[in-house]
């Protein structure tokens, strides 16, 4: 696993062991990255269910201001630390550990950019979607990578769907937060 663009590029990352493990390929990551390109500089980015980190990394690597890491194991943020450091970017990475349904009720910060994926087949998604609403800034956008057979609906508070794309079993689904209509009274 390796960083493919940006001020990190080529640099190789840890990743964990063991069956749960699902790390992104370099195919949908890049897929994901180029979709979100031009969005990426100086955007907040928080990497929730953060893994080995690897895609909050890649977002720092391609000009992202700041990262904000969740996960609920130890395990997986002592290999995210880790790799924030392999590639110079403590000072721009904030990790947490925490259940990211329960992260999301109680942080206050926006986002430009939430990069969400969860453990499959576990209905995290839809039940953090709602919660993301009001944490992504107007315009800001979540990325889902996600099983082929779920399928998440076109609209959750104020996102919406933009993109759908399919890379073999893999699906990524990106939604966009509207921007809020004033309404003339």
């Amino acid at each position: 696993m390796r960083v493919i663009a940006g001020s990190a590029k080529g640099r190789k990352l840890q990743t964990l062991e063991g069956m749960d493990v699902r790390p992104t390929t370099d195919k949908v990551k890049e897929a994901i990255f180029s979709s979100i390109q031009f969005d990426l500089y100086d955007a907040t980015v928080l990497d929730l269910f953060a893994g080995s980190g690897q895609m909050g990394i890649e977002a720092l690597s391609r000009g992202a201001e700041q990262a904000v890491f969740v996960d609920l194991s130890a395990k997986s943020l002592q290999v995210t630390r880790s790799n924030i450091a392999a590639v110079q970017m403590q000072g721009k990475a904030m990790c947490y550990q925490a259940d990211g349904r329960d992260f999301l009720k109680t942080d206050r910060n926006l986002y430009h950019i939430v990069l969400l994926d969860p453990p499959y087949h576990k209905g995290l998604i839809e039940e953090v979607l709602p919660l993301l609403s009001d944490r992504v800034l107007e315009g800001g956008q979540v990325v889902c990578e996600h099983e082929t057979e779920l399928s998440l609906p076109e609209r959750v508070g104020k996102l919406r769907i933009k993109k759908k794309y399919r890379y073999g079993k893999i699906h990524v689904t990106v939604y966009i937060k509207e921007e809020e209509v004033m309404q003339d009274e």
